[in-house]
């Protein structure tokens, strides 16, 4: 796998083969943690948040809200359109999933050295920047030292 098009094809077969490891619907683990970060969103915010087309955001929405892990309320800043928020529920329904990623994280590489697990952590989160700043479509800033945080 030297030439380059064999490393890219890695790449993909790689980031395929990670996204089978939810115990979660991905699409409401993604939706919940956005909305967590940004404080409600409408669903128009959202389609823009995630390239999304309104008609998918509202199956996804709607499942959030039939769970009970979002609700719609009016937009605090007063405008027309109502926004998801995340709901107690949701919080706790988050928070355990991503104890139970970070519980199989720790798992997986329990074998790694320290430094192996910051470098792939740098160099995900490289690689995440570059696909966020192609469709100007960023991500709510991470706070550098709080892995913990969504």
């Amino acid at each position: 796998m030297d030439k380059p098009t064999d490393s890219l094809a890695a790449v993909e077969y790689e980031t395929m083969r990670l996204g089978r490891h939810r115990h979660l619907d991905r699409s409401a683990y993604i939706l919940l943690s956005r909305i967590r970060r940004a404080g409600p969103m409408s669903i128009g915010q959202l389609s823009r948040a995630f390239g999304l087309d309104v008609s998918t955001l509202n199956r996804h929405t709607a499942a959030l809200l039939r769970e009970g892990l979002a609700e719609r309320i009016a937009d605090p800043a007063g405008g027309i359109a109502r926004k998801f928020r995340i709901t107690a529920r949701g919080e706790r329904f988050l928070d355990g999933e991503r104890a139970r990623n970070l519980d199989g994280l720790r798992e997986v590489l329990s074998g790694w050295p320290a430094g192996d697990v910051a470098a792939f952590a740098a160099y995900l989160r490289r690689f995440n920047d570059d696909v966020e700043r192609l469709p100007a479509r960023p991500w709510p800033a991470y706070a550098r030292g709080a892995a913990g945080s969504s």
